[in-house]
């Protein structure tokens, strides 16, 4: 069937204003959009609506160079950006509990997709077999790069590993429906973190003074954004990006002519180094006196980046594949499983407040579009918290997903 809509400039305008739609909805303050956005996440819709779009022949994905230019071009600007942002002595003021329960929730990821794959192989083998890019186990590399990092990393992961757009759309939904069913049980602990504190003997005094801290380089850092900054922000995100694609044009091949064998590790495909540099070049720059240029929103920038590639992934999506497979949800709910039990676990052995064990799940599996909801939920001014979490998931996102991506090969195979 002959899509409607076949002109890029008027897709591209097209899906922009699918995600103007969706933002302005999802921040009115209407009754039926509040009650709409309390069950479907506004995440979903960025996906969704595409994805129907697509689906009905309004616009074609297939044959679109929407997406090839988003993944080339705002992605990694946009990990670049994201990471820029890290502030690396901040996290560690945090204290090592924080730290210790956020690195329990990545290793949660990281050893939770595997052995929830050698479960659901012993229990149902036929929901996670596949071949080629539409290989399960291919698509479970993108819901780590998701809940390690964020929409970039999972992007990421999806050009590392060659996972085809229909089984990468069903992963979409796995991760929305069972990361909120978490993050459910997140907002119920901390409508009762006082009594989980109390009961547990966790010291929270360090929360009271994380509070003054947070809310002091808020005032200290948040600006107007101006033209000249602005500038700088797309020079960095874009100047990276031409970078990491030069190294990876040049490295990906020698590697491939001198070191065949690396081909088995993704190192010889080019995406991937372009993905490692970009993500190495902002937590470098991170160091330096341009994450000052996180205070005129380079974060937010990055951001609006991935958003647009999440509608380009989504255009790709044959939605009526989407539920196909019921038998991912209960893979889905296995590996949240496992990364829920180890945070309550050690949590609980090392005294923990359970702001801490909340975030640092959250940082993890939401990212930073749900972390700062749940710190929120402790103190509106330990919002930011979540966020800078989240900005160092994206940092060790790229980098953990690529190793859960690989234990995963050596199982399915």
């Amino acid at each position: 069937m002959q899509p409607v809509f076949t002109n890029d400039a008027v897709v591209f305008g097209i899906l922009i204003t699918v995600l103007a739609f969706v933002f302005g909805t999802s921040s009115s303050k209407h009754p039926f959009w509040v009650k709409f956005y309390r069950a479907v996440p506004s995440l979903l819709l960025c996906y969704l609506i595409p994805g129907l779009l697509n689906t009905c022949g309004i616009i074609d994905g297939e044959h679109s160079s929407l997406y090839r230019m988003s993944k080339d071009y705002l992605l990694p600007a946009a990990l670049v950006l994201l990471t820029l942002s890290v502030d690396l002595k901040a996290i560690v003021r945090l204290g090592p509990k924080a730290l210790i329960l956020f690195l329990t929730g990545t290793l949660g990821v990281i050893i939770g997709g595997p052995l929830a794959l050698l479960i659901m192989s012993a229990i149902s083998p036929d929901s996670v077999g596949g071949a080629g890019p539409d290989a399960v186990w291919r698509g479970m590399t993108t819901l780590a790069g998701s809940w390690i990092g964020g929409g970039a990393n999972q992007a990421a992961m999806k050009e590392v590993y060659d996972v085809s757009p229909n089984i990468f759309a069903k992963f979409v939904a796995v991760d929305v429906i069972v990361a909120n069913i978490w993050m459910a049980a997140l907002l119920w602990m901390a409508a009762r973190s006082a009594a989980i504190d109390a009961k547990s003997g966790a010291d929270i005094s360090a929360i009271d003074d994380l509070k003054k801290r947070v809310e002091l380089y808020q005032a200290e850092n948040s600006r107007v954004l101006e033209l000249k900054e602005l500038i700088y922000i797309l020079a960095i995100g874009f100047g990276m990006t031409g970078l990491s694609h030069f190294v990876a044009d040049n490295l990906a091949p020698w590697l491939a002519a001198n070191a065949p064998a690396l081909k088995t590790y993704s190192l010889t495909a080019k995406f991937f180094w372009v993905v490692v540099v970009a993500t190495t070049a902002g937590l470098g720059l991170s160091f330096t006196r341009l994450r000052a240029l996180e205070g005129a929103g380079a974060s937010k920038i990055g951001s609006g980046c991935i958003y647009i590639l999440v509608a380009a992934i989504g255009m790709q999506i044959d939605v009526k594949t989407v539920f196909s497979d019921p038998g991912l949800f209960v893979l889905g709910i296995i590996w949240i499983t496992i990364h829920a039990a180890m945070m309550l676990v050690v949590a609980k052995v090392i005294r923990a407040p359970v702001f801490y064990m909340a975030v640092g799940s959250q940082a993890n599996i939401g990212g930073a579009a749900s972390a700062p909801i749940v710190a929120a939920a402790f103190h509106p001014s330990l919002a930011p918290v979540g966020v800078l979490l989240a900005v160092f998931g994206y940092a060790v996102g790229t980098y953990g997903a690529w190793i859960c991506g690989q234990l995963l090969r050596v199982i399915a195979e």
